[in-house]
Protein backbone atom coordinates (compact mmCIF):
# COMPACT_ATOMS: atom_id res chain seq x y z
CA UNK A 1 0.00 0.00 0.00
CA UNK A 2 2.81 2.42 0.86
CA UNK A 3 4.43 1.71 -2.50
CA UNK A 4 1.20 2.62 -4.31
CA UNK A 5 0.95 5.86 -2.34
CA UNK A 6 4.52 6.89 -3.24
CA UNK A 7 4.01 5.82 -6.83
CA UNK A 8 0.85 7.93 -7.06
CA UNK A 9 2.63 10.93 -5.49
CA UNK A 10 5.54 10.53 -7.90
CA UNK A 11 3.13 10.39 -10.84
CA UNK A 12 1.28 13.50 -9.65
CA UNK A 13 4.53 15.44 -9.19
CA UNK A 14 5.80 14.32 -12.58
CA UNK A 15 2.51 15.36 -14.14
CA UNK A 16 2.69 18.78 -12.42
CA UNK A 17 6.24 19.34 -13.71
CA UNK A 18 5.17 18.31 -17.22
CA UNK A 19 2.26 20.75 -17.11
CA UNK A 20 4.56 23.52 -15.84
CA UNK A 21 7.13 22.75 -18.55
CA UNK A 22 4.49 22.96 -21.25
CA UNK A 23 3.10 26.15 -19.71
CA UNK A 24 6.58 27.72 -19.66
CA UNK A 25 7.19 26.85 -23.30
CA UNK A 26 3.78 28.14 -24.38
CA UNK A 27 4.20 31.32 -22.34
CA UNK A 28 7.66 32.04 -23.78
CA UNK A 29 6.54 31.32 -27.34
CA UNK A 30 3.62 33.74 -27.05
CA UNK A 31 5.80 36.38 -25.37
CA UNK A 32 8.54 36.07 -28.01
CA UNK A 33 6.00 36.18 -30.84
CA UNK A 34 4.48 39.39 -29.45
CA UNK A 35 7.69 41.16 -28.50
CA UNK A 36 10.92 40.89 -30.54
CA UNK A 37 12.95 41.95 -27.48
CA UNK A 38 12.05 38.67 -25.76
CA UNK A 39 14.17 35.71 -26.79
CA UNK A 40 12.39 32.37 -26.54
CA UNK A 41 15.39 30.30 -25.37
CA UNK A 42 16.36 32.84 -22.73
CA UNK A 43 12.77 33.06 -21.50
CA UNK A 44 12.48 29.28 -21.15
CA UNK A 45 15.88 28.96 -19.47
CA UNK A 46 15.28 31.75 -16.96
CA UNK A 47 11.86 30.41 -15.98
CA UNK A 48 13.08 26.84 -15.75
CA UNK A 49 15.88 28.00 -13.42
CA UNK A 50 13.31 29.43 -11.03
CA UNK A 51 12.11 26.58 -8.76
CA UNK A 52 8.75 28.29 -8.22
CA UNK A 53 7.93 28.32 -11.94
CA UNK A 54 8.29 24.54 -12.09
CA UNK A 55 5.13 24.25 -10.03
CA UNK A 56 3.19 27.03 -11.76
CA UNK A 57 -0.21 25.88 -12.90
CA UNK A 58 -1.37 29.06 -14.62
CA UNK A 59 -0.24 31.73 -17.01
CA UNK A 60 -0.99 34.36 -14.33
CA UNK A 61 1.54 32.76 -12.01
CA UNK A 62 4.22 32.61 -14.73
CA UNK A 63 3.69 36.28 -15.61
CA UNK A 64 4.09 37.18 -11.94
CA UNK A 65 7.21 35.03 -11.55
CA UNK A 66 8.89 36.34 -14.68
CA UNK A 67 8.21 39.93 -13.63
CA UNK A 68 9.59 39.26 -10.13
CA UNK A 69 12.66 37.75 -11.78
CA UNK A 70 13.10 40.91 -13.87
CA UNK A 71 12.74 43.09 -10.73
CA UNK A 72 15.48 41.06 -9.07
CA UNK A 73 17.79 41.40 -12.06
CA UNK A 74 17.28 45.15 -12.52
CA UNK A 75 17.79 45.67 -8.79
CA UNK A 76 21.01 43.69 -9.01
CA UNK A 77 22.23 45.72 -11.99
CA UNK A 78 21.41 48.95 -10.17
CA UNK A 79 23.49 47.71 -7.22
CA UNK A 80 26.45 46.87 -9.48
CA UNK A 81 26.40 50.33 -11.10
CA UNK A 82 26.00 52.04 -7.74
CA UNK A 83 28.97 50.12 -6.33
CA UNK A 84 31.20 51.07 -9.28
CA UNK A 85 30.28 54.73 -8.83
CA UNK A 86 30.75 54.72 -5.05
CA UNK A 87 34.14 53.02 -5.32
CA UNK A 88 35.24 55.33 -8.16
CA UNK A 89 36.16 52.30 -10.29
CA UNK A 90 35.53 53.78 -13.71
CA UNK A 91 37.46 55.21 -16.63
CA UNK A 92 37.58 58.85 -17.53
CA UNK A 93 34.52 59.82 -19.60
CA UNK A 94 32.49 56.90 -18.26
CA UNK A 95 30.91 58.58 -15.24
CA UNK A 96 28.03 60.06 -17.26
CA UNK A 97 26.98 56.78 -18.91
CA UNK A 98 27.28 55.04 -15.53
CA UNK A 99 25.03 57.62 -13.90
CA UNK A 100 22.61 57.30 -16.82
CA UNK A 101 22.57 53.51 -16.36
CA UNK A 102 21.92 53.92 -12.65
CA UNK A 103 18.91 56.09 -13.42
CA UNK A 104 17.71 53.72 -16.14
CA UNK A 105 17.89 50.69 -13.83
CA UNK A 106 16.23 52.62 -10.99
CA UNK A 107 13.38 53.60 -13.30
CA UNK A 108 13.13 50.06 -14.71
CA UNK A 109 12.97 48.56 -11.22
CA UNK A 110 10.23 50.99 -10.21
CA UNK A 111 8.30 50.29 -13.41
CA UNK A 112 8.53 46.54 -12.90
CA UNK A 113 7.34 46.85 -9.30
CA UNK A 114 4.42 48.90 -10.60
CA UNK A 115 3.78 46.17 -13.17
CA UNK A 116 3.51 43.59 -10.37
CA UNK A 117 0.66 45.59 -8.85
CA UNK A 118 -0.99 45.94 -12.25
CA UNK A 119 -0.62 42.20 -12.92
CA UNK A 120 -2.36 41.44 -9.62
CA UNK A 121 -5.34 43.42 -10.90
CA UNK A 122 -5.18 41.34 -14.12
CA UNK A 123 -4.78 44.39 -16.34
CA UNK A 124 -2.31 42.65 -18.64
CA UNK A 125 -2.50 45.23 -21.40
CA UNK A 126 -1.28 48.02 -19.10
CA UNK A 127 1.24 45.69 -17.48
CA UNK A 128 2.66 44.90 -20.92
CA UNK A 129 3.13 48.61 -21.66
CA UNK A 130 4.89 49.18 -18.32
CA UNK A 131 7.10 46.10 -18.71
CA UNK A 132 7.98 47.06 -22.29
CA UNK A 133 9.13 50.47 -21.06
CA UNK A 134 11.36 48.78 -18.46
CA UNK A 135 12.86 46.57 -21.15
CA UNK A 136 14.37 49.67 -22.72
CA UNK A 137 16.86 50.08 -19.86
CA UNK A 138 19.54 47.57 -20.98
CA UNK A 139 19.85 48.75 -24.61
CA UNK A 140 19.71 52.40 -23.54
CA UNK A 141 22.48 51.75 -21.01
CA UNK A 142 24.59 50.14 -23.73
CA UNK A 143 24.03 53.01 -26.16
CA UNK A 144 25.14 55.51 -23.54
CA UNK A 145 28.64 54.01 -23.54
CA UNK A 146 28.89 54.04 -27.34
CA UNK A 147 27.89 57.68 -27.69
CA UNK A 148 29.92 60.59 -26.42
CA UNK A 149 33.33 62.11 -26.94
CA UNK A 150 35.06 58.78 -26.71
CA UNK A 151 33.09 55.57 -27.40
CA UNK A 152 33.58 53.17 -24.52
CA UNK A 153 32.98 49.50 -23.91
CA UNK A 154 30.13 48.98 -21.50
CA UNK A 155 31.06 46.93 -18.43
CA UNK A 156 27.49 45.58 -18.45
CA UNK A 157 27.14 44.11 -21.94
CA UNK A 158 27.07 40.50 -20.78
CA UNK A 159 24.64 41.26 -17.94
CA UNK A 160 22.45 43.42 -20.17
CA UNK A 161 22.26 40.67 -22.77
CA UNK A 162 20.77 38.26 -20.25
CA UNK A 163 18.52 40.70 -18.46
CA UNK A 164 15.41 40.19 -20.61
Amino acid sequence: MTFLFYFAMFFLLLNAFTIAQSLIQDFCKKAADKNPKIHYNFCVKSLEENPQSKTARSLDRLVMLSTKNAVSKTTSMKGIVDKILKENRFEMYSEKPLRDCLELYSDATNSLKEALTIIKSRDYKTANVVISAAMGAPPSCEIGFKEGKKPLKSPFTKDNDVLF
